[in-house]
């Protein structure tokens, strides 16, 4: 008399164990891959705005170089003596310690 349906779900804590597994799964993949991705993010982002004229950079396609000239979206790298360059702010990678363009030459 009773249908197969309404026996399953008078089980009651069964649903909820079903998807306890799923549920920790999605906690782990964000404090293991999210969050620590969202911290880098947040770095790059403060690194990017505090850049002034005259640091050593390196950008995402490792072109080394002193920041000449500073713009909105774009700053001037020069990269060798009278050779200048712009790239997109966000390319900047790396801020390296002053002098590091002298020792790499």
């Amino acid at each position: 008399m009773i249908s197969n349906a309404y026996a399953q779900i008078a089980g009651g804590d069964a649903g909820f164990m079903g998807l306890l597994p799923i549920v920790l799964m999605f906690v782990l993949l964000y404090f293991l891959m999210i969050r620590p991705q969202m911290k880098r993010a947040k770095e790059h982002k403060q690194m990017v705005e505090a850049l002034q004229k005259g640091d050593e950079v390196v950008t995402a396609g490792g072109v080394v170089g002193r920041i000449g000239e500073m713009g909105e979206a774009y700053v001037g790298l020069e990269i060798a003596p009278n050779t200048t360059i712009s790239v997109q702010r966000t390319a900047v990678q790396t801020l390296l310690p002053k002098g590091t363009m002298k020792s790499l030459k």
